[in-house]
């Protein structure tokens, strides 16, 4: 079974992977970030992103990694892309909220009204600490304590916290719904801890998480389990209609599971037939070109967006 066709809508938000480095190491990472990492992006690609931004009209930047706060140009982008009026996302792990040097974070992000996007995989220690190692629950419950006292995902303070959940192992996320209303009580009854909205999303079969199931003779399963539970209402809302995404090194892809497989966007017919199709498209080419209509690169792995209740950077897009 073929993924079916797809062509990219009006882009509403670039999707930015500043850097691969992270403190942190995740079973389920489809990005393979660690902390012996070192790609990141260069400080001449970092300065185009807000012309970027400006030039197409976008309404959001998506900021992710590995830990896209260890970058050093992080909260300088943050301030410029926040001043052209344009919402901005940091997808963060919470436990670099107490890292060395990090301190003053969380009071930056709410100063500059970004949206936390928090990886949070479950409510339940072992869970979370058997996908992202020993000690990161309470750390993580920490960090959300910290933003909570600046106001993120309380009532009225406009300041949004947003928490990620990952199935553990080859399966599918359950209802986005229920799972949400387990989140809220026993974070606050266990925790004190309040947030905005639940992310369920699904595991993508690439990079490190790929490896994991080839190594326990689950990857092909799995696989066979996205393609059985693919659903073609889901097709209208997958985010790369939307999104573009940008690695460390300015190329473009359609989305972020898209740049670790190295299939990279289509761009401009033209610059690729004069480069013998050897060219990819970069950040750059946005200044000038709309990739509305474009098509959109498809494949197996694609079917981890529409299988179930669908998945994307956003959660479930079945209501």
């Amino acid at each position: 079974m073929a993924f079916p066709p797809l062509r990219r809508g009006r882009l509403e938000t670039l999707q930015v992977n500043l850097t691969y480095r992270c403190n942190q190491t995740c079973v389920h990472c489809h990005v393979n970030a660690g902390p012996t990492r070192s790609e990141s992006m260069a400080a001449a690609t970092v300065a185009l992103i807000p012309e970027v931004l400006a030039a197409r009209g976008l309404r959001c930047l998506d900021l992710t990694g590995g830990a896209p706060e260890l970058h050093p140009q992080f909260r300088e982008l943050v301030r410029q892309a926040r001043a052209l009026g344009v919402d901005v996302i940091d997808r963060c792990n919470l436990t670099i909220l107490q890292e060395p040097g990090q301190e003053d974070l969380a009071v930056f992000l709410a100063e500059q009204g970004v949206t936390v996007v928090a990886s949070l995989p479950c409510y339940l220690q072992d869970n979370v600490e058997r996908q992202r190692g020993s000690g990161v629950f309470q750390r993580s419950i920490s960090g959300l304590r910290q933003l909570n006292a600046l106001g993120y995902g309380q009532p009225g303070s406009g300041l949004e916290l947003n928490l990620v959940y990952n199935p553990q192992g080859a399966a599918l996320p359950p209802e986005q719904g229920p799972l949400e209303a387990d989140y809220r009580r026993v974070l606050a009854a266990d925790h004190g801890v309040v947030f905005n909205r639940l992310y369920a999303l699904a595991n993508m079969p690439v990079q490190r998480f790929a490896a994991v199931l080839r190594a326990q003779g689950e990857l092909e399963g799995y696989l066979a389990l996205l393609r059985r539970s693919h659903r073609d209402d889901n097709l209208t809302q997958v985010m790369c209609r939307q999104l573009i995404s940008v690695d460390w090194q300015g190329s473009l892809y359609d989305c972020d599971f898209n740049q670790q497989l190295g299939l990279a966007a289509a761009g401009d017919p033209a610059a690729v037939a004069e480069a013998g199709g050897r060219r990819r498209s970069h950040l750059r080419d946005l200044l000038r070109r709309d990739p509305a209509g474009d098509p959109i690169q498809v494949g197996g792995h694609c079917f981890g967006c529409t299988a179930g209740s669908g998945s994307s950077c956003g959660g479930a897009l079945a209501a």
